[in-house]
């Protein structure tokens, strides 16, 4: 069934006749007739009686009259849909993010995004770590994601920001000298680490500068890490963003041998995206991630 076929239908309905239908659709009466007929092959029944007053719908032909409008309108439907997404007056963006990404600085650039474009629906699928984001966007279940640098051939990337790994110690906490060393931190054993996939960066440099601290990373949540910390409890090591907030009383520091870890925004690389996708890639490239990042760490 084509939809050259239930257009013809359609016309002929409106028009009564062979001829005018064929005027109205701009094709030549044999054309018309011939796509009648042969849909009337393909569904086994007449559509039309044909006579000297022109062609008159068959009890057969009504109903189907009606399904053949109902398909029209909803490819006319589907078309507008389309063209809404094409000039951004309407659309749907999926940004995969894991947590301290979608708290502390996904929320400001959508709001921004927002104003330009309100017609444009945003939304925020939080993951547990970077790995799963990458999995969204290879599933189809995200358009834009936010990961690590390096990634995959898979995704094309873009970097925009670096957040620097400090080093948590407890208010009572007794550092010698202005600058923390791997010794002062030891004292703490076992320390908080970010629980892996995430802080795979982190274990491997933490083997290769202090493999003599001890530590551990079976704790999820950065929230509760940061809290056992201010308890006095641990001392711990994570990505500045992730501890945010902290608590006025939680010492701060950079880590003796400095670590950060890049994050930029990724799509599939071979993927087919909606213009406002490209739109909102082009935003967050722009965007001062830095400034906002440091305003959550204040």
């Amino acid at each position: 069934m084509k939809l050259s076929q239930l257009r013809a239908v359609v016309a002929v309905a409106d028009c009564g006749n062979f001829s005018e239908a064929a005027l109205e659709l701009q094709l030549s009466q044999p054309a018309i007739s011939h796509a009648i007929a042969t849909l009337e092959a393909e569904l086994g029944v007449p559509l039309f009686t044909r006579g000297r007053h022109g062609a008159v719908l068959t009890p057969a032909g009504e109903r189907i009259l009606y399904h053949a409008r109902q398909s029209l309108q909803h490819l006319e439907m589907m078309q507008q849909e389309a063209n809404m997404y094409k000039g951004l007056h309407g659309g749907h963006v999926r940004v995969a993010a894991f947590r301290s990404v979608a708290t502390h600085l996904l929320p400001k650039a959508i709001a921004q995004f927002h104003d330009q474009f309100p017609e444009v629906a945003v939304t925020i699928i939080e993951c547990l770590s970077y790995l799963e984001v990458e999995h969204c966007l290879r599933e189809g279940r995200a358009d834009i994601g936010v990961t690590y640098l390096p990634t995959s051939d898979e995704f094309e990337v873009w970097e925009i920001i670096r957040d620097e790994y400090v080093a948590l110690l407890p208010p009572t906490a007794k550092v010698s000298t202005p600058k923390i060393t791997w010794e002062d931190i030891a004292v703490y054993s076992p320390v908080l680490l970010s629980c892996l996939p995430c802080g795979r960066n982190l274990h491997s440099h933490m083997k290769v500068v202090a493999n003599f601290i001890h530590t551990i990373s079976d704790i999820q949540e950065d929230s509760t890490i940061v809290s056992l910390v201010n308890q006095g409890l641990r001392a711990a090591i994570i990505p500045q963003l992730a501890a945010v907030p902290i608590p006025h009383n939680v010492q701060v520091y950079s880590l003796p041998t400095p670590l950060e870890r890049v994050m930029g925004v990724a799509i599939l690389a071979n993927g087919l995206q909606i213009p406002a996708v490209f739109t909102f890639l082009e935003m967050l490239n722009k965007f001062d991630f830095y400034s906002l990042a440091k305003s959550a760490y204040l």
